[in-house]
């Protein structure tokens, strides 16, 4: 896929030239711009795809090419049993850099960017992972509307709003990655037996 790229806090200076961090970074970039067009079909067409965009689709991709890279699925943000739910949890975690994989509603923008702060300061409760530095991947609004997504989702242009609101909340290093629409198709909604159904529709002649 192609992708855009905003860095917070000179994110992407650190991982580019940083030891620590420049094979795991340059590792992601590789997985992101693997994934094709025909595994996003291949998977949006299956029996087990629920939702009518492209979210779920991508959302598998990237979570097995990661897996397969030995990225932590579902890392905990705190050690505590108390805060052992989904909202405390980083969607994927390598080498001290957090990821967040975020197409939900524009709502939880905040949070989203909030969470690896949480994983990177100190506080009364212990952490599972010392973030040192985020990552964030989320749709464009180009993504966001030729993939059929909620309109209420909160796309790469909204999060980069946020960005200098929360400043001074937003102590960790950040990198926005905001995923680019496929070129060869898009996601259409059709009302089928009374059920609105995404369609995949074909845009370019494909090769």
């Amino acid at each position: 896929m192609r992708f855009k790229i905003h860095s917070f806090r000179h994110a992407q200076v650190i991982l580019e030239h940083e030891t620590n961090y420049k094979e795991t970074w340059h590792e992601l970039l590789e997985v992101i711009e693997s994934i094709n067009d025909d595994e996003l079909i291949s998977y949006f067409e299956t029996s087990t795809r629920k939702a009518k965009s492209l979210s779920e689709s991508i959302n598998n991709t990237l979570k097995q090419k990661l897996i397969n890279q030995g990225w932590n699925e579902e890392s905990l943000i705190f050690q505590d049993d108390e805060y052992s739910g989904n909202r405390w949890r980083l969607d994927f975690a390598k080498h001290n850099i957090s990821l967040e994989v975020a197409f939900n509603h524009g709502e939880a923008i905040a949070w989203n960017l909030i969470k690896p702060v949480l994983a990177s300061e100190l506080n009364h409760v212990k952490k599972e992972i010392d973030t040192e530095i985020a990552v964030i991947i989320c749709a464009t609004k180009a993504l966001k509307d030729s993939g059929g997504f909620d309109g209420a989702v909160g796309e790469y242009e909204k999060f980069l709003t946020y960005l200098n609101p929360l400043r001074d909340i937003l102590t960790v290093p950040m990198v926005i990655i905001g995923l680019e629409e496929p070129k060869t198709f898009k996601i259409e909604h059709q009302t089928i037996n009374g059920k609105k159904q995404g369609i995949v529709k074909y845009i370019n002649k494909r090769e």
